[in-house]
């Protein structure tokens, strides 16, 4: 697959890098006795849908990549554009449900440590997602190039078509997750550069002009 440049793009394809299941918003989510929709939801036998459980605990980072996703993401084929890493399922849909259990299994995993756990599912579905996308597709990472944690294996399946925003060197989470919901707002797609060769870290770009 190769990114193409001024010729037309039929899938664009978006993969964002998880929430952290700890920390304080994990807690008042997985607390037994939490009584707002989507803790309860969380621990019936339904469960609730993936990209509204990292939208909770990710808060505005997650937020915007996912509106950015669904606004931006395209397929030939009218398969799913948007997939969420996670640390022991590989790939998943954020329409796709998950428990209380799920959550608990994902916070086990460290995906820094390049866990197997983490490491083989991730290929198999990488691999499977590359064999389904047709010449000119575009792979677009929304998260981290600074470490390997991702990319290593990304960039080994999907080579120079897998891509990443130029905006987001530099950027800490919540400036990428404002910049994302503003650019769903304006209607505005971000340019993006291959991630094989880029600048993993950058100068500290402006803030982001308040919106008026």
């Amino acid at each position: 697959m190769n990114v193409t440049n001024g010729a037309s793009v039929f899938d664009t394809v978006f993969l964002l890098s998880p929430a952290r299941c700890g920390g304080r918003r994990g807690e008042v989510l997985l607390n037994p006795t939490a009584s707002f929709s989507l803790a309860e939801r969380l621990r019936s036998r339904e469960g609730a849908p993936l990209g509204q459980v990292f939208s909770f605990l990710s808060g505005l980072y997650f937020r915007g990549k996912l509106a950015y996703a669904e606004m931006f993401g395209a397929r030939a084929d009218a398969r799913p554009h948007a997939f969420v890493i996670t640390t022991n399922r590989g790939l998943m849909t954020p329409d796709t449900k998950v428990r209380r259990r799920d959550l608990v299994a994902f916070s086990a995993v460290d995906i820094a440590a390049r866990d197997a756990r983490y490491l083989k599912p991730l290929r198999r579905d990488v691999k499977a997602l590359a064999a389904t996308l047709g010449d000119g597709a575009r792979v677009v990472l929304l998260g981290s190039i600074a470490t390997g944690k991702y990319v290593d294996t990304l960039a080994e399946v999907f080579g120079e078509a897998l891509v990443f925003p130029s905006e987001f060197v530099g950027r800490g989470d919540m400036s990428r997750g404002g910049l994302l919901l503003r650019c769903v707002r304006e209607g505005r797609e971000l340019a993006y550069q291959p991630v094989l060769g880029a600048v993993r870290h950058g100068k500290r770009p402006a803030k982001l002009e308040r919106v008026r």
